[in-house]
């Protein structure tokens, strides 16, 4: 029988991901605020701070887009430049986090493989970079489960708190994002067979 915490945890979608994932603990006062969490990274709080933009000013673009065409279209290019020395920047803020690694993804929570345990109840900082887009976002989680494997590493599953409404609106597009993408491929893997 499944209970009502499990049920909640499955009203969100998961996908199989591959990111950039790092993890804290957070001590004492640090668990306990509610306050967004800041990194100490200056590359990662930039990228960050652009894809929140990106995300704010998206009715605006709409807004333009529907008055004047022309320079819809400049503020596209422009855009796609901002877009493509993000990922530049990512390429460095990747090798500052490690190799991603393979991640079960959802809008309320994540489940990840690591070389240290982490006590259940605990309440970590998780600093994950979202690729293709090097979406950077640092939330707060607390950890659900952490099971042994067989390899001797662990099992870490966690819960995401207190995301603002622009974080959660930013993991959900990238989640529609990567089903997108998956939906795609298996058409285009279905075409190709005789």
């Amino acid at each position: 029988m499944s209970t009502p915490d499990a049920d909640d945890r499955r009203e969100y979608y998961r996908i199989e991901d591959t990111i950039a994932l790092e993890f804290h603990p957070l001590s004492g006062p640090e668990a306990l605020a509610q306050d967004v969490l800041h990194d100490p990274s200056p590359l990662f709080n930039l990228l960050s701070e652009l894809h929140l933009l990106d995300y704010e000013s998206q009715h605006l673009q709409r807004q333009i887009s529907g008055r004047d065409r022309t320079l819809a279209d400049y503020l596209k290019i422009i855009n796609k430049r901002i877009d493509l020395l993000g990922q530049a920047m990512a390429q460095g803020l990747l090798r500052e986090i490690g190799a991603p690694r393979r991640v079960s993804l959802s809008e309320g929570g994540i489940s990840f493989p690591s070389s240290q345990s982490a006590e259940i109840g605990s309440h970590v900082a998780l600093k994950m970079v979202l690729m293709p887009q090097a979406l950077g976002l640092l939330l707060r989680a607390q950890i659900a489960h952490c099971r042994l494997r067989e390899d001797g590493s662990y099992e870490i599953g966690a819960e995401f708190e207190a995301l603002t409404d622009t974080q959660r609106q930013l993991l959900a597009r990238h989640i529609l994002q990567k089903q997108a993408l998956e939906r795609r491929q298996a058409r285009e893997q279905d075409h190709e067979q005789p």
